[in-house]
């Protein structure tokens, strides 16, 4: 008899690329990901992965089971689920993705009533990248998630998700209190051109949607400092390096040295809960959204 907890450990090393990354997204360490495949091998009598450099790869036998895996789990989440909406009250693991503003902002509180007024809920956070976390919601991977989009690029919806808005985030410019900026009580897109910029690395929506809009002025952005934490680009806008656009939520007081001055048009992300439809009956579905929306910081 294969062990579900085996099968799930493996199906989280196909999903995720690594042991390490697997125990992330399952909450335990890679030393016990890396046991209950050892067991699973022993059980199957199968070679499931092998060393390839400082990682791993997935055998074909491996690649079959953890396809397998991935039809079991879609059943055992349907028994969850309809026992849990028999009883009527959020229970079970329940795994929410978040991207690290709203991991900062947003969850902590979040996570604290869950906890506190449902017991028998075991409310888990990893902390992912927007882009990845609608893939791992269809598949299974996590249970929820927290993502995000901009005005000008929508979040795409796959196939096999449903989502709830959670709310609206503005984004500020943030510039030193000697800029030439720093005097102003509001700025046009047109104001932002031949500034040095400070913000997150490429592939990101945020970097994304500052390329996007100062070219769609008629201006190559000069992108000096590429970083991924928001706290890190505020430090280097306190020492005097440059400008950035930073979301409200999760953005901690701003240092002495440092002026926020509101863009017209204001930039917003929006930020969405992901869920699978198999899923939407469940409880603990409903009850995060709710909680969620009640704790948005941001509303106007």
């Amino acid at each position: 008899m294969l062990e579900l907890s085996r099968l799930r450990a493996l199906h989280a090393v196909a999903t995720h690329g690594s042991i390490s990354a697997a125990a992330i997204a399952l909450g335990y360490t890679p030393s016990a990901v890396s046991q209950q495949i050892a067991k699973l091998e022993r059980e199957t009598r199968t070679t499931l992965l092998e060393r390839q450099g400082r990682g791993v790869v997935l055998t074909d036998a491996a690649q079959q089971l953890a396809a397998t895996a991935q039809q079991l789990l879609v059943l055992v989440e349907q028994a969850e689920t309809a026992l849990e909406e028999r009883r009527g009250l959020p229970t079970g693991r329940l795994v929410i993705g978040a991207f690290a503003s709203a991991a900062r902002g947003l969850m902590p509180s979040v996570l604290a009533e869950l906890t506190c007024a449902h017991p028998t809920l075991d409310a888990r956070l990893v902390e992912l990248d927007p882009h990845v976390t609608p893939d791992l919601v269809a598949r299974g991977v996590i249970d929820m998630a927290i993502t995000h989009d901009w005005d000008i690029s929508p979040l795409p919806a796959p196939d096999g998700v449903e989502r709830a808005v959670i709310g609206d985030d503005p984004s500020d410019v943030l510039v030193p209190a000697g800029h030439p900026l720093a005097g102003r009580d509001v700025l046009r897109r047109a104001d932002l051109a031949d500034q040095r910029w400070i913000c997150q690395p490429p592939g990101s929506v945020c970097h994304d949607w500052l390329v996007r809009t100062l070219r769609a002025s008629g201006h190559e952005p000069d992108l000096a400092y590429q970083v991924a934490e928001y706290q890190t680009q505020i430090a280097l806008v306190a020492a005097g390096l440059g400008i950035a656009l930073v979301p409200r939520l999760g953005r901690s007081a701003v240092p002495e040295g440092v002026c926020t001055i509101p863009l017209e048009p204001a930039p917003v992300r929006r930020l969405y809960a992901l869920w699978r439809p198999g899923a939407a009956r469940r409880p603990a579905i409903t009850e995060a959204v709710r909680v969620l929306r009640d704790h948005w910081p941001l509303r106007r």
